[in-house]
């Protein structure tokens, strides 16, 4: 796997496009970057800027747009809602994939010091990639803002990391960093006052509020770890909000931070309107939410991811100030690939037509796959219409699990539909390839070697994940809605049909492969797995036809 760095930095430019469309554009000149997410706000004059990368080339874009920003924006004229100290206020590096937390630090120090010495910009670090605790925290080493930092910078204790001991009244410092992912993330009040939202934030965010009691000062900690708050108002808006860093999701989701807010607000007598995202989120804290509120309802979790991440914006009011568009909000989204499902893309009759080409592929592979997934879905539906079957009231977390396995299995197999055809496709491309010479011959009988196995190993895949499926098709024939038995009787002949057409694909695979000891393993494996799904079938059938009657 590839290593990934995200950055995500913050510049304190919120109005004018223009500056912003340069800064962006300067990231975009990096090979090997993407840039996600672009996210301005009027109100707190701040845009955060989202891109996702290899990790020198994040660097190399990151520093660029430092350099343009500070070229562009004029601090002694910055007036914004959002505390900061300079033209790129904050630039964290996370670690995404293939990348520890110490190998992400060391490419911020990196960052950091080619910043101070070429741009001469005093800069902090921070998380991370700070060594001394006593200044890894962002709000500490921010203190003062820009207006105190003229005189915070010449103390001792606040000598810059790296660049000059001087503030620069045009571009401010810099803080550099390395942390984990971060949600930014804003709820709204049905109020304008920032007193009480301010106080609402003191009641959540871990480190809550001091107080004097007795004479002595007193902390009293909020009731939420790993989340920072304050409360503002956003004249764009005309509201107040709870603007939050949940700095480990896995601790304090997105959407246990909302509901938190909610109760807190309505203690005092307010109510929360809706949120706010800034920027990206992962698919799993959207998923999460979704499934979330859905129980919160007693209502199956067995459904498609589409429908979780609707659940999750309507729960939490995400599209209340705009529109939430998630193949721009999650990150997963971004990054991915539309070659990956072009065939699942497609409409019903297009995939048929498709299929009916001149093109060998799709071909049998992909179609088992599609079987098994609609066996899948058959199954998942029957979980989850008992699931919501009148007077069953009782069993509906039972059905709510069969129906998240059955959308887990549905899920996979959807994958490999695509899967397949792209290894058909790559031992065509790997036939292609030249063979004029010896060294060329060892290569294309390398690459066609490489190509068959994955063309093997994807339909056994396939015959894996729909035997799996039969399990819960026989359940929902036993004991989910007799009006839906017959359903369950079609995904039997679906997962059993694609179990034997994804073995057919297997052998004719096998057929070409070298390695006997791998192809004797797997057709015994196989043989196995077609026999289980037969005897399935005939036994989920003899279920379905005795409770028809007829």
């Amino acid at each position: 796997m590839q290593q990934l760095i995200e950055c995500v930095p913050n510049f304190s430019e919120g109005n004018d496009l223009n500056i912003i469309k340069q800064i962006t554009n300067e990231i975009e000149t990096v090979d090997g970057v993407k840039l996600l997410n672009v996210d301005p706000g009027k109100a707190t004059n701040r845009t955060v800027v989202t891109f996702v990368g290899t990790p020198q080339a994040v660097v190399d874009a990151a520093f660029k747009a430092i350099k343009k920003a500070g070229e562009l924006i004029d601090m002694s004229k910055h007036k914004g809602e959002h505390p900061r100290m300079g033209a790129t206020d904050v630039s964290p590096l996370i670690p995404i994939a293939d990348i520890s937390m110490e190998e992400t630090a060391k490419f911020a120090q990196q960052l950091a010091k080619k910043v101070g010495d070429e741009l001469q910009i005093p800069v902090y670090l921070y998380e991370a990639a700070q060594p001394k605790k006593e200044r890894n925290n962002l709000s500490v080493i921010r203190a003062g803002e820009y207006e105190g930092f003229f005189k915070k910078i010449k103390l001792p204790e606040w000598k810059p990391d790296f660049g000059p001991a001087s503030f620069d009244a045009k571009r401010g410092g810099t803080v550099i960093g390395a942390r984990d992912f971060l949600v930014a993330y804003n709820v709204n009040l049905n109020t304008t006052s920032v007193r009480r939202a301010n106080a609402i934030a003191f009641d959540v965010r871990e480190a809550g509020r001091n107080i004097v009691e007795n004479g002595q000062s007193k902390n009293i900690p909020g009731s939420l770890k790993s989340v920072k708050a304050i409360g503002w108002f956003i004249e764009e808006y005309g509201i107040a909000q709870i603007s939050m860093n949940l700095t480990n999701i896995n601790v304090t989701p997105v959407h246990i931070a909302f509901d938190e807010v909610c109760k807190k607000a309505e203690a005092r007598g307010i109510r929360v309107t809706g949120s706010e995202l800034v920027g990206l989120i992962p698919l799993k804290a959207m998923l999460d939410a979704g499934k979330y509120f859905l129980r919160k309802q007693k209502r199956s979790v067995g459904v498609s991811e589409k429908e979780l991440i609707k659940i999750a914006v309507k729960s939490m009011g995400l599209d209340e100030l705009s529109p939430f568009k998630p193949e721009e909000r999650i990150i997963e989204y971004m990054l991915k690939d539309k070659s990956d499902n072009k065939l699942v893309s497609m409409s019903l009759a297009d995939f048929a037509d498709e299929t009916a080409s001149e093109s060998p592929a799709p071909g049998g592979g992909s179609i088992s796959a599609y079987m098994g997934a609609l066996g899948a879905s058959l199954a998942t539906m029957v979980a989850n219409l008992s699931s919501h079957k009148k007077g069953w009231d009782e069993r509906w977390e039972e059905f709510s699990k069969w129906a998240e396995q059955g959308e887990q299995q549905k899920k996979e197999l959807i994958k490999l539909v695509d899967a397949d055809t792209k290894a058909f496709n790559a031992i065509m491309n790997a036939f292609s390839l030249p063979k004029s010479t010896e060294e060329e011959k060892k290569l294309r009988t390398s690459a066609i070697q490489g190509a068959t196995r994955l063309a093997i190993e994807i339909p056994f895949t396939v015959m894996e994940h729909a035997l799996a499926s039969m399990d819960i098709i026989k359940a929902m024939a036993v004991i989910g809605n007799p009006n839906s038995v017959s359903d369950a009787g079609v995904a039997a002949l679906c997962a059993r049909s694609a179990v034997m057409g994804a073995f057919m694909n297997v052998r004719i695979n096998a057929a070409g492969f070298n390695d006997k000891s791998f192809v004797d393993d797997i057709i015994a494996k196989g043989k196995a797995i077609e026999q289980k799904a037969i005897a399935l079938e005939v036994e989920i059938l003899k279920i379905v036809n005795e409770q028809i009657g007829l």
